[in-house]
């Protein structure tokens, strides 16, 4: 079956050069253009049957709309968006939506190219970018740090993508995070056009409230200045290499704490004018009045004098393969070396030496509910567990862990991690297995949880499977 169309507004052919336009001509606002339709069927080709093992979304399976990886006959690589029957109920909003963000076309936009309407389907799909999200490059580096000039150059890319959005009459972006930042085939930072498109007919979703506008904890909706707030916490997050609070960050603000707020594995690779201009324009940004925020032209013109080595490539900045060069043979990383050979007193020193980096948001959370008595024992299980796994006391460990597990929701991939290697060490190979899958869904993007997978089934006699795993584990690390 080929390709359908559905009736939307017309944009021009060509993707834009930001020294002229900054975005394609979209011609007049009332001329019409066909969006492509894909059938139900290219899809379910395209993602091998939407198969788990295509899911690209943050939130894997769990998600309320799920991202799969897809590749169409011709070739061409795509992201492919589900969503829900419940979140578009009526087919008509949903291509009015896509039509309008299908006519944003900006070469600082990771591009919508389709859509499906089919039975109670409702799909968006857009390029592909293949060298993974900002999450995992800023949070979840193994080798090195994303460099301070590649942080100046998202942060103003991502400015001149909601710049463009604003002035083209798509003010809202929904829920702006690490993760809606990719990178393309040549390394740059493109924001995913997902985030222009509401997850629901009401639009009132945040994943996190304590990185939500103050006007949405307030009213339960977002406005344009909105965009500005949440692009300021992403700029904390490219300061300080961590999920920090908005309302914390602000403390350290304002009590000239900078160096608390920057991110140790920059110290020496910055001046100090540039990292206070950029804290000073993440602090106008995070204003709690909404009219008190500059808006995108002014944050676009306060990036441009802090960038810096613009005449190297992105790829080579962000260490990324890039045109015809091959990629670099696959190899393992200490750990997954470590787990290739069952090597657990390595896997354990390595675990030691990674910590709770993983976990870093999960846990500046949870410390903010350390108020109570309930809740400072179930912490002290954690720290109990934590000081046994150092001493190699690991049944004692299994213990504290999983009394602290089972004592609330916990979002720390680390601790099933640290329990699947108290597993492993007492000889309890399918416990492990299970908790590497835990610490898999908590962080889906985690070489370690791969690999602490592919030891437990090693340690189960499944050695082909190990190795897949062990495979997958690797590629992710070079993504």
């Amino acid at each position: 079956m080929g390709t359908r169309f559905c009736l939307c507004f017309r944009p021009s052919n060509n993707i834009s050069n930001l020294n002229d336009s900054e975005d394609i001509e979209a011609g007049k606002e009332n001329e019409k253009y066909w969006l492509p339709e894909f059938s139900l069927n290219q899809l379910r080709a395209a993602t091998s049957g939407f198969s788990s093992h295509n899911v690209v979304s943050e939130l894997g399976e769990k998600g309320p709309n799920v991202v799969y990886k897809g590749k169409l006959e011709d070739g061409r690589l795509i992201a492919v968006k589900r969503y829900t029957l419940s979140a578009w109920p009526d087919s008509r909003p949903f291509l009015e939506e896509a039509g309008a963000v299908g006519r944003l076309r900006n070469e600082r936009l990771a591009n919508l190219i389709g859509c499906c309407v089919e039975d109670d389907e409702r799909f968006l799909v857009a390029e592909f970018m293949p060298n993974a999200t900002l999450f995992k490059h800023l949070f979840q580096w193994e080798t090195q740090p994303m460099t301070w000039a590649m942080r100046l150059r998202v942060a103003l890319y991502v400015a001149q993508a909601l710049d463009c959005c604003s002035s083209k009459g798509k003010a809202l972006y929904h829920d702006l995070n690490a993760y809606r930042v990719m990178f393309d085939q040549d390394g740059n930072p493109r924001l995913s056009c997902f985030g222009l498109i509401k997850n629901s007919t009401d639009g009132k979703s945040y994943t996190n409230l304590a990185f939500a506008p103050p006007e949405f904890l307030r009213t339960g909706r977002v406005i344009p200045e909105s965009m500005v707030y949440s692009f300021g916490t992403l700029l904390l997050n490219l300061l300080s290499g961590r999920h920090i609070p908005p309302s914390h960050a602000l403390d350290l603000i304002r009590d000239r704490n900078f160096l608390m707020l920057m991110d140790s594995c920059l110290e020496g690779h910055f001046s100090n004018d540039d990292g206070t201009e950029l804290v000073r324009l993440a602090s106008k940004c995070l204003q709690y009045e909404p009219h008190n925020r500059p808006n995108f032209k002014y944050i676009v013109s306060a990036l441009v004098p802090l960038q810096e080595q613009t005449e190297v490539p992105s790829y080579v900045l962000m260490g990324v393969p890039h045109g015809n060069i091959p990629p670099k043979q696959t190899v393992l990383s200490p750990l997954g070396e470590a787990c290739s050979r069952l090597d657990l007193a390595r896997i354990h020193e390595i675990l030691l030496m990674i910590g709770y980096k993983e976990d870093e948001g999960g846990q500046t959370e949870l410390s903010f509910q350390m108020w109570t008595d309930q809740m400072q024992e179930r912490l002290n299980f954690k720290k109990n567990g934590d000081a046994a796994f150092r001493a190699k006391e690991f049944a004692s460990a299994i213990d504290f862990y999983t009394e602290f597990i089972d004592r609330g929701s916990i979002e720390s991939g680390t601790l099933f991690a640290r329990r699947c290697l108290c597993y492993l060490m007492s000889d309890m190979a399918q416990e492990a297995l299970g908790d590497a899958m835990q610490a898999l869904v908590r962080h889906p993007e985690w070489p370690t949880a791969f690999y602490l997978q592919a030891a437990a089934l090693k340690s189960l006699g499944l050695d082909n499977d190990a190795e897949q795993t062990l495979k997958d584990g690797s590629s992710i690390c070079q993504i």
